[in-house]
């Protein structure tokens, strides 16, 4: 029962709540809606739209506050949004006719507004808390042992996998034998259940590891000069100024220069005679400022723009390449056993990082993490010009020729039924994109009408293949990311510059969306295979950029140590 023990057994309950919770909130949108995609694509924008504002002041926020307060409120917030969302749930299915019937039917879109509001709330608490666990407590518990930080990373991302497979099997066989009722009060029994177990958990490593209950004070002095306008709310507050300016002077704190003094106090007294509400907008936009200047400044900054540049590709197993592999004849039976050998391949990423680091280093793990990862993925590009490969960059004149009804008619028949909106909780990048996405691939499969086999399946194979081996690296770089994040953030900015990364990953996963629906065409997918490894490729070539400079700044600091001369007298 020690504390890495709690961590594992806290993160392996949430892990699972999460991932039941994915998989069934996206059955009920369906369900709710007659079968129609609508609702999950506004819950998938809403998500990532509210992930993408809200994640520099989340981060903020875990900066400023006890570490134990900020898990239990997170933990709180999720299991409490969740469970009132099933409660939600509950009463719109069971009395479905007669809410339809309530204020001409508006009464049912307030019913949806409030479910998505709570869901959305439940994965801002649930981004806070894996920001929280996984990437601030688990340093502080491992202190300066990096194989032991290693060797927990790695374990909750094979934690992560397993997880993955089990946890939308059993919530779905209820779901099916039972009802979706049922299932609904099958979540909302886990979710107060997990509470329990989680705070108590929690609330164990946070007595057994006293470290956690300090925070640094790094920069203490330029943080509260730079947030001293934003933390006056009130005109004429007296103790708040006499208390900056009291820790400023204290000893071992450098005096601010004149000009910097005079700078914030003009800017506070013209904030101070703005409305509050107004006052309140402006600390959050300068929170936001500051947290993405914060990102900026990071020696690993482009490790981490790398890694969000990830994100933007349909090399994964997501509602668009599922749905495409459907239309290609592949059966929904071999697609979940194709996205098992893609959880085990994650399992061997694992490893396969443990080892790399433990032999090379972090930053030759990342270099060769990513030419593992590239290599795989080019089977995915030869799958573009194989045989069987619907590739066909003529389908854009089509779009362009509306006044040709046999170009209409051709459009019809070869339209693909994927629905770009949608998100998938098994995007296996996000580290925290518990995040990160919403769908179920079979339910997409149930919208989705498979086509003819077709006249060979080298394509299709080649996409897989490449997809599935992509996944050792892909981990391994992920996990090599993770930790020079978790190494290199001070640890009074390791909440605002996680928050920034999750924006940022969020981000450039809508981006992909957005060039799904410019080119839906099964026709054009080819295109997008492309599209997608040119993005990885940057991202990956933005790592190596990093990779340089940490090898060169090492190797200055070994020289200098070198160099400096030995004392005769240790």
């Amino acid at each position: 029962m020690g504390p890495r023990f709690l961590v594992y057994a806290s993160c392996a309950l949430s892990i699972w709540g999460d991932r039941m919770w994915h998989f069934a909130m996206s059955v009920f949108l369906i369900e709710l809606y007659g079968h129609n995609l609508l609702l999950t694509a506004v819950f998938g924008l809403v998500v990532a739209g509210s992930v993408l504002v809200f994640g520099a002041l989340i981060g903020d926020w875990i900066d400023r506050k006890p570490r134990n307060k900020v898990a239990h409120a997170s933990l709180f917030i999720q299991n409490s949004s969740v469970t009132a969302c099933c409660v939600v749930l509950m009463l719109v299915f069971s009395y479905k006719t007669e809410i339809e019937q309530m204020w001409h039917g508006w009464f049912t879109v307030f019913c949806y507004a409030v479910v998505i509001i709570l869901a959305d709330l439940a994965n801002l608490a649930s981004t806070a808390l894996t920001i929280t666990i996984q990437k601030d407590w688990i340093v502080v518990i491992t202190g300066d042992n990096r194989g032991q930080l290693a060797g927990m990373n790695a374990a909750i991302r094979r934690m992560d996998q397993v997880i993955n497979i089990f946890a939308p099997l059993s919530v779905g066989q209820v779901m099916t034998w039972a009802s979706n009722v049922i299932g609904c009060g099958f979540i909302l029994g886990w979710n107060l259940i997990s509470l329990l177990v989680e705070f108590i958990f929690l609330s164990r490593v946070y007595q057994l590891v006293p470290p956690l209950a300090v925070k640094s004070q790094q920069n203490a002095g330029e943080y509260v000069i730079e947030r001293q306008v934003e933390l006056t709310n009130v005109p004429g507050d007296l103790p708040i100024c006499s208390a900056v300016v009291e820790f400023i002077n204290k000893p071992g704190i450098p005096e601010a220069p004149t000009e910097q003094k005079s700078s914030p106090e003009m800017q506070r007294k013209s904030v101070t005679k703005l409305p509050l509400c107004f006052r309140k907008m402006h600390r959050m936009l300068c929170t936001c400022r500051d947290g993405w200047k914060a990102y900026y400044r990071q020696s690993v900054f482009l490790a981490g723009l790398g890694l969000a540049f990830l994100y933007t590709t349909v090399l994964g197993f997501d509602c668009i390449t599922t749905g495409y592999a459907y239309t290609q004849g592949i059966s929904g039976s071999l697609l979940s056993i194709l996205m098992a050998l893609s959880a085990f391949s994650g399992l061997m990423g694992t490893i396969l990082f443990t080892k790399l680091r433990k032999h090379y280093g972090l930053a030759v793990t990342g270099v060769v993490s990513s030419l593992l990862h590239v290599s795989c993925l080019m089977l995915c590009v030869f799958s573009v010009f194989a045989p069987g490969s619907p590739f066909d960059l003529g389908i854009f004149s089509l779009l362009t020729s509306k006044n040709s009804s046999l170009n209409h008619e051709t459009l019809q028949k070869n339209q693909l039924h994927i629905y770009p909106f949608q998100r998938n909780i098994n995007q296996p990048i996000l580290p925290d994109r518990s995040s990160i996405h919403w769908t179920n691939n079979t339910v997409l499969l149930d919208s989705v009408h498979g086509s003819d086999h077709p006249e060979s399946y080298i394509s299709i194979i080649l996409l897989f293949s490449g997809v599935i081996l992509a996944r050792i690296g892909l981990w391994s770089f992920d996990l090599t990311v993770t930790q020079l994040l978790q190494e290199n953030i001070p640890e009074s900015e390791r909440g605002i510059v996680n928050g920034v990364q999750s924006s940022m990953n969020y981000l450039m996963d809508l981006v992909h969306f957005i060039m799904v629906i410019l080119a839906p065409q099964p026709q054009q997918f080819g295109l997008l295979v492309i599209i997608s490894l040119l993005f990885v490729i940057t991202g990956h070539v933005m790592y190596f950029i990093y990779a340089k400079k940490y090898k060169i700044k090492e190797t200055v600091i070994q020289t200098n140590s070198e160099r400096k001369p030995q004392n005769p007298s240790v």
